[in-house]
C-alpha cells in the first residue's frame, strides 16, 4: 500500500512535469523491487487515471466550452475557433492512437527495461533543453492547422515509450511549430485527456478482473496521483511561460546518470 501511494505521488508529479511519468514509474518499481519485477500495467493505468481527473478539473472551463461547441453550428468567430481546436486535438490524437495500437506489444516490453528508460531520459533532456532556445511563437491553438497538429501527434506517439516525456515532447513540438508558450502548454494538457482515456479503455478487461483488495489499493494510488498532479499543473504553466524547461533537462540527465551507475554496480 505504501509503495502504491508513493507510485501515485510520483505519477501525479511527473505526469505534468516534463520528465516522463511512465519512465519514473518503471525506475521506481525497478529499485523498489531491486531489479526483480514485472511492471504492473494495470496499476499504471489506474495511476494515469488520477492524472486524467486532475487535468479535467483544472481545465474544466476550457473542456466545457470545447464540448458545448460540438453542438453549435453558428458561424460566430468564437464557435469557429472552438471547432478548429477540437479538430486539431482529434487529428493529433488520431496519429498517436494509430501508432500506439500498431506498436503496443513492442512498447509494453520496454516498460520492464530500466536501462532503456535511462537512455531515453537523456533524449528527453535534449528535447527540453533545445525547446528553451526556440524563439517565442505567435500561433494560437485555433491557428495551428492540420499539418502542425499531426506533427504534434507524432511527437506524442514518440513519447509513448517510457523515458520520453509526453508533456515535454508535445510542448516542445508545439513550440517548434511556432505556437505561443502558454498555448503550447494548454494544448499539451488537453491532448493528454483522450490519450489517457483511450489507454484506460484498452485495458478495461484488466480493470474488471481486479479483486476487492487490489481495487482498493489501486484506487488509493489513483487518489494520490490526482492530488499530487493537480498541485503541479499551475507550476509547470508558469515555468513554460518563462522558458525554464532547461532545469528539467538537467534533472533528466542527472536521473539517467544515477540510474545507469546504480544498474552497472548491481544496486
Amino acid at each position: 500500500m505504501i509503495k502504491t501511494i508513493l507510485l501515485g505521488i510520483i505519477q501525479g508529479l511527473t505526469e505534468f512535469l516534463p520528465v516522463s511519468s511512465s519512465g519514473h514509474l518503471v525506475l521506481a518499481q525497478h529499485f523498489f523491487s531491486k531489479g526483480e519485477f514485472s511492471t504492473d500495467l494495470t496499476l499504471e493505468i489506474f495511476l494515469h487515471l488520477g492524472s486524467l481527473v486532475a487535468v479535467i478539473i483544472y481545465f474544466r472551463k476550457d473542456l466545457l466550452k470545447l464540448c458545448l461547441s460540438c453542438f453549435k453550428w453558428d458561424k460566430s468567430p468564437e464557435t469557429n475557433s472552438l471547432h478548429r481546436q477540437v479538430y486539431y486535438l482529434l487529428a493529433a490524437t488520431f496519429v498517436t492512437g494509430v501508432i500506439g495500437i500498431l506498436f503496443e506489444d513492442i512498447i509494453e516490453k520496454l516498460f520492464s527495461n530500466a536501462l532503456y528508460v535511462a537512455v531515453l531520459l537523456i533524449i528527453t533532456g535534449l528535447i527540453l533543453y533545445i525547446s528553451d532556445k526556440i524563439k517565442v511563437g505567435k500561433l494560437q491553438v485555433d491557428e495551428l492547422g492540420f499539418p502542425r497538429s499531426l506533427i504534434i501527434g507524432l511527437g506524442q506517439a514518440f513519447a509513448i515509450a517510457p523515458g520520453i516525456s509526453r508533456s515535454g515532447t508535445t510542448i516542445a513540438f508545439s513550440l517548434f511549430t511556432g505556437m505561443k508558450r502558454d498555448e503550447a502548454a494548454r494544448f499539451s494538457f488537453l491532448l493528454s485527456i483522450p490519450v489517457i482515456l483511450g489507454a484506460n479503455l484498452l485495458k478495461i478487461k484488466e480493470l474488471f478482473a481486479l479483486n476487492g483488495s487490489q481495487l482498493i489499493e489501486y484506487s488509493i494510488g489513483c487518489a494520490a496521483a490526482f492530488i499530487s498532479g493537480i498541485l503541479v499543473i499551475s507550476l509547470l504553466l508558469q515555468m513554460i511561460k518563462k522558458a525554464n524547461l532547461k532545469y528539467f533537462a538537467y534533472y533528466c540527465w542527472l536521473v539517467s546518470l544515477l540510474t545507469i551507475i546504480f544498474i552497472l554496480i548491481g544496486r
